[in-house]
């Protein structure tokens, strides 16, 4: 296979324009094409004396291509944007977390004061129930008074006294009675209640 036959020639060497947003170092070798390569290592050194680059090592230079538009810059963006939007949810649920420890110290807050009124109330039923009056009252509903009284209570046969009759708790002890006159009853008794 001679050089003029083969494409490209051996002798000459292809370099492929690096992308302008990324500069390209002076001293990588030149691209090569596969064919080439192996050629020049089968052959070995060109017959005028200058060296092929037999080193399979030097083979084929992509450093300066970029694969699908991707550069180290646009990667540098996606990179930013990534961590801005990690940094963006974790400060998002920080807060979240924040608005409900707020709102459950609220609630805390308010069941404290509920508890605290609970407590007080309790206290006062305490403060009643130690009282000697109380406690004598609560003794003669038990049968267990002073010597000289006599207990007694109510036959559960007994019907309840009528709303009026004497003794009966339809007036209760100091309220107003309300006076009519005759003609007040019988209009009252004819028109219903004028109040």
């Amino acid at each position: 296979m001679s050089a003029a036959g083969s494409y490209p020639p051996r002798n000459v060497k292809i370099r492929i324009a690096a992308p302008a947003d990324e500069p390209r170092p002076l001293d990588r070798p030149a691209a090569r094409e596969p064919s080439e390569v192996a050629a020049a290592l089968a052959t070995g050194p060109a017959d005028d004396g200058s060296a092929t680059g037999a080193d399979p090592a030097d083979g084929i230079d992509l450093a300066g291509l970029s694969i699908a538009g991707i550069t180290r810059r646009r990667v540098g963006w996606v990179a930013a944007g990534l961590v801005s939007v990690w940094i963006l949810v974790v400060f998002a649920r920080q807060v979240g977390d924040a608005t409900a420890a707020a709102n459950r110290a609220v609630q805390l807050a308010a069941d404290n004061a509920a508890l605290a009124a609970e407590v007080q109330a309790l206290q006062g039923e305490v403060d009643l129930i130690v009282r000697p009056e109380y406690v004598s009252i609560a003794a003669r509903a038990h049968g267990l008074g002073a010597p000289h009284e006599i207990p007694f209570a109510l036959s559960p046969a007994v019907a309840a006294p009528v709303d009026g009759a004497p003794g009966s708790a339809s007036l209760r002890l100091g309220a107003e009675v309300d006076h009519q006159t005759p003609l007040e009853s019988w209009l009252s008794l004819l028109f219903g209640p004028g109040r």
